[in-house]
């Protein structure tokens, strides 16, 4: 008996990524198929977010806060922006997002939201808009001062 995929969801990608396998189409759940598979993409661009929004509100506290500039603040920048860098080197399709007006003022009310709460600078002190292009943002010699 199939799982359905209401029912348990795990054990339903399992059969159907068998069925896809064993090349039995004609019972292949099409429809919540291809809903996963937007929902990998929607994933994708989710994790991109969260992450670029996080290196940008660290890059607000070294702007802000330079008297708690740390070598340990400095290394978790870098190597958030060496994870960015390969994530988009390993999907490239997202690169156009980084130009995207309406993704970056997400990015931006997040890491100024962020920015916010670690600092206990007021929310509105930040600008209302990313005063960096995402690619200076992802640049290693680029430290707002």
């Amino acid at each position: 008996m199939m799982t359905s995929y209401d029912q348990d969801v795990i054990a339903w990608a399992r059969e159907q990524a068998a069925l896809l396998r064993a090349g039995r189409f004609e019972e292949v759940d099409v429809g919540h198929i291809a809903d996963e598979i937007e929902d990998v993409a929607r994933a994708e661009v989710r994790n991109i977010t969260r992450r670029m929004a996080g290196l940008t509100a660290w890059l607000l506290k070294w702007q802000y806060q330079p008297e708690l500039r740390s070598p340990s603040l400095r290394s978790m920048i870098r190597v958030q922006r060496e994870r960015l860098k390969a994530q988009l080197r390993g999907t490239p399709s997202l690169q156009p997002i980084l130009a995207d007006d309406e993704w970056i003022k997400d990015v931006w009310a997040d890491a100024r939201q962020e920015a916010s709460k670690e600092t206990n600078i007021g929310f509105a002190f930040f600008a209302e808009r990313c005063p960096w292009a995402m690619e200076q943002v992802l640049d290693p010699m680029f430290w707002p001062d």
